[in-house]
């Protein structure tokens, strides 16, 4: 009769608080992970949905879990023990987002994006929705403002090697070098092979790449170039 009249009881309302914690944290980590997905990340849209959903029952469970061993008045447990493991394993999942490139490093973002997504779902998970509220935010200002101010003011850089195919025996490697000096790409080797019976020759540079060049106009440059034919660039591991 209770509930007919619109009363809730104990169990309805542990209900309500877990579905709208959950939908919380899962629209708080899509809220992160399309601004990671966006930047081609390698952990994007999905695995920080899973992280801030998985964090957000973990502290559920730490909460809510365990009220029938406590009712017996005779055990006290300390809710905070499950949450703190979240704290240290998300480690291992960051880990996998960062790549050793060269002499850079890149992925470090994302893992503690990762992270702070797990503190953000165990934040929502025991019920402090308004410090969750301004961590979103405070991420997203760091993801997307902050990534625009270094990109202007500290643009960082890759080493990445480029193959140039030709079509003749006879190639200028100081045409190469103006073109690379135009935009500011530091060549650090060159090593040029030729194939005498194919009559190709193929040059290997290995350079040091800045984040701000217009790569499509550089590649248009390249291909300028006399009896090229193949332009191939990678990332150097």
């Amino acid at each position: 009769m209770e509930c007919a009249k619109g009363r809730f009881s104990g169990a309805d309302v542990v209900f309500m608080t877990v579905l709208v914690r959950l939908t919380l944290s899962f629209l708080a980590g899509g809220l992160i992970g399309l601004e990671r997905e966006h930047s081609r990340q390698p952990a994007g849209l999905r695995t920080h949905m899973l992280v801030c959903v998985g964090a957000t029952l973990i502290m559920l469970v730490s909460e809510f879990g365990f009220t029938d061993i406590l009712a017996n008045g005779h055990m006290s447990l300390d809710p905070s023990r499950i949450a703190a493991q979240v704290v240290s394993g998300i480690g291992f999942l960051g880990a996998c987002a960062v790549l050793k490139i060269g002499s850079s490093v890149k992925g470090l973002t994302t893992a503690a994006s990762i992270w702070v997504t797990s503190a953000v779902g165990l934040a929502i998970g025991s019920g402090l929705l308004v410090p969750a509220a301004i961590t979103i935010v405070f991420m997203l200002v760091a993801l997307i403002l902050f990534e625009r101010f270094e990109r202007r003011f500290f643009p960082s850089e890759q080493i990445k090697t480029i193959s140039l195919c030709f079509g003749g025996a006879s190639i200028d490697t100081q045409e190469i070098r103006g073109i690379t000096e135009r935009y500011g790409i530091r060549v650090q080797t060159i090593n040029v092979i030729q194939e005498i019976i194919k009559n190709r020759v193929q040059v290997d540079l290995l350079v040091t790449f800045p984040s701000t060049i217009d790569i499509p106009k550089f590649y248009e440059d390249l291909r300028l170039l006399p009896n090229i034919y193949k332009i191939k660039m990678d990332e150097k591991f």
